[in-house]
């Protein structure tokens, strides 16, 4: 049996030379200020975006998801000395979090409602094609241990082919990032076109919590608390995962991998035995899933780690991961958010040394390939 660590280890403890050096599949950059994009954005849409500004599916002016919190839902120690919000400091964020945690590879996901909530689908597209140029420009050709994503809106599906046609002849993108709250359920298959190339282009398709699909965040309306709505998003990823599974789309593209992130991975066992229970007893109005749903999880659906659900006893998020399946999670720090997961501190559960490696790192570099 191997040796089982059951507490982090100190920075004395081991020399960094030996340390196990992480993936980090959720980093989040940020614009300094819009003007970042002009070198990337048409004229056209430039005046566009002075003149008549977003267009969003959110229901109520200048809200985001996340006002209550804090600001920018950020730690108060990660806004940058050189000014802007955080996240959008390379200098800073490599002394602060690449360096020290000893990140050898962090995966950027671009959030803000601007990318995916645009109404007008052609401002979105252009906004989607500006922030893949300037995640290169600005993040990945200054620091090569960051990698970009293709972020398309799903809603416009011609436009989000021809993106991720364009990113993927740069060939430096590592997968290609739609948002869980689109117009209708993921599974939908008006946007298979999408999961096709995916497939086709051996790039895994990232879905990150967050945004608004221009409908409530939770099946029972709108919340009144920041508590309750950050809640949501774990049911939200569980209703997409039953979308993704039962509408067919790991049977239709059976070489398609599925990263949710930030979705945290408490909530599985639950909404899969719930889904196999179901599957047997409706079985024929669904005759186009050859398996049981929990075999298409467990083949093509990895999670990421963050938020960890932590239940007051260790050994309960031991026999968790046990049922996930330590080769589904990928670690994820969420930096800079305010619930930023700390990779020396973030399984409060004994983990073998094999098992570490593969939740901060060969899980990622298998699902990624680097």
């Amino acid at each position: 049996m191997s040796e089982v660590i059951d507490r982090p280890l100190r920075d004395d403890e081991k020399p960094a030379g030996t340390r196990l050096r992480i993936v980090d599949c959720d980093v989040h950059p940020s614009l300094h200020s819009l003007d970042d994009l002009n070198e990337f954005l048409p004229k056209r849409w430039q005046q566009h975006l002075r003149e008549y500004g977003s267009h969003l599916r959110t229901p109520y002016l200048f809200t985001t998801p996340y006002p209550r919190s804090s600001p920018l839902i950020a730690r108060r120690d990660a806004w940058p000395p050189t000014g802007g919000p955080p996240g959008s400091d390379l200098t800073f964020m490599q002394k602060q979090h690449l360096d020290p945690l000893d990140v050898e590879f962090g995966i950027l996901q671009v959030l803000d409602l601007f990318i995916f909530s645009q109404q007008n689908l052609e401002f979105g597209a252009a906004i989607q094609r500006a922030i893949n140029d300037w995640q290169l420009a600005f993040w990945s050709h200054r620091d090569p241990r960051l990698k970009a994503s293709i972020l398309v809106g799903q809603d416009g599906v011609d436009l989000a082919i021809a993106e991720i046609e364009r990113c993927a002849k740069i060939g430096e993108y590592i997968q290609i990032n739609v948002s869980p709250r689109a117009n209708e359920p993921l599974g939908r298959r008006r946007y298979w076109p999408i999961y096709e190339r995916a497939e086709a282009l051996d790039l895994p398709l990232g879905i990150h919590v967050g945004g608004y699909g221009g409908h409530a965040p939770t099946g029972g309306g709108w919340p009144s608390y920041y508590v309750e709505e950050h809640q949501s998003n774990a049911h939200t990823i569980a209703a997409q995962l039953a979308s993704l599974v039962i509408e067919g789309v790991p049977e239709r593209f059976p070489k398609l991998k599925i990263v949710f992130i930030e979705g945290g991975f408490g909530w599985i066992p639950s909404a899969v035995w719930r889904m196999d229970q179901h599957f047997e007893r409706f079985r024929s109005e669904v005759p186009h899933l050859k398996r049981k749903p929990s075999e298409y999880v467990r083949e093509h659906f990895w999670f990421t780690t963050q938020p960890i659900d932590e239940p007051d006893e260790a050994r309960h998020l031991r026999a968790l991961i046990e049922w996930v399946g330590v080769d589904r999670l990928l670690f994820s720090s969420d930096y800079p958010h305010w619930d930023f997961d700390d990779p020396r501190f973030a399984f409060k559960t004994p983990l073998t040394e094999a098992e570490r490696k593969k939740i901060f790192s060969s899980n990622a570099r298998a699902v990624y390939k680097f």
